[in-house]
């Protein structure tokens, strides 16, 4: 990394930690009942529709499909009833926390599969949009940069 790219990333940082501070009042805010709730309706408040969503990574339950070692066969079955972080989804819901019980994977999105319907329920964070440069992208993507990092 050069010397110029580790100071466009700090700028990038500074003002992703900015918007995150007029949700939260403070960037590095614990991930609570109480901030979930904060950024639960700063993100309905602002999410535009349509908006479509795929993995960031690998799901906890392909790592070891995708990291090797599994059968591959097993993994294209499975990935025909569980959800992929190849897949696209359209998003249906951002799930109220009051009404989850699992402060653990924070806050939690229903999406459709777009190639076949199937529903599903998943941590945004695990989540990116398509579109890159939406304003949902930058929505989302500072939701997973705050509860990642506290």
């Amino acid at each position: 990394m050069s010397i110029m790219d580790f100071f466009r990333d700090s700028e990038n940082l500074d003002e992703q930690d900015k918007r995150v501070k007029k949700v939260l009042g403070n960037p590095e805010a614990d991930v609570t009942e109480e901030t979930l709730n904060k950024y639960f309706l700063h993100l309905n408040s602002k999410v535009i529709q349509p908006c479509e969503l795929t993995g960031m990574q690998n799901f906890a339950w392909e790592e070891p499909y995708v990291l090797g070692g599994r059968n591959k066969k097993e993994y294209e079955q499975l990935k025909k009833t569980h959800p992929s972080y190849t897949d696209k989804y359209d998003l249906l819901q951002i799930l109220n926390p009051d009404e989850c019980d699992n402060d653990s994977y924070g806050l939690l999105v229903k999406v459709c599969r777009v190639s076949d319907k199937k529903q599903f329920i998943l941590p945004l964070s695990d989540l990116e949009t398509t579109d890159k440069v939406s304003i949902n992208h930058q929505l989302f993507d500072d939701y997973s940069y705050w509860f990642v990092n506290n």
